[in-house]
């Protein structure tokens, strides 16, 4: 598997660990889709950090950006494996864009944002 600085067992909310199709990904080397971005690093905590004040009532991890906008791609500890579709800095209670069953749902509409942003 490809180094990526993610984020780590302490870092990660209690009972939630990466799911294994967005690991396989990235271990293929899926990581950057444009316009979509791998979060990684001192941004991916950044950004978790940034969404934690904003959004305090959910325990969003993400793991994705949108080059373009504002929007964000991210679990919820405590949910299913759904994928969440966050526009950051949105009003509390109208960050909600879109949510996908997994992250393999959510993969195919990135590979659809990629071919329509060209």
């Amino acid at each position: 598997m490809k180094n990526v600085d993610l984020l780590s067992e302490p870092e990660l909310p209690e009972n939630f660990s990466y799911p294994q199709q967005f690991m396989r990904a990235i271990a293929c080397g899926l990581a950057d889709i444009e316009p979509w971005y791998l979060l990684v690093g001192q941004p991916l905590r950044d950004t978790m950090k940034g969404l934690k004040a904003r959004y305090p009532d959910r325990k969003l991890i993400p793991f994705a950006r949108r080059q373009d906008n504002d929007d964000i791609a991210c679990w919820q500890a405590g949910a299913d494996e759904s994928v969440f579709i966050v526009h950051d800095f949105a009003a509390p209670g109208w960050e909600s864009r879109d949510k996908f069953i997994n992250f393999y749902d959510w993969l195919r509409r990135a590979i659809e944002d990629f071919i329509e942003f060209e």
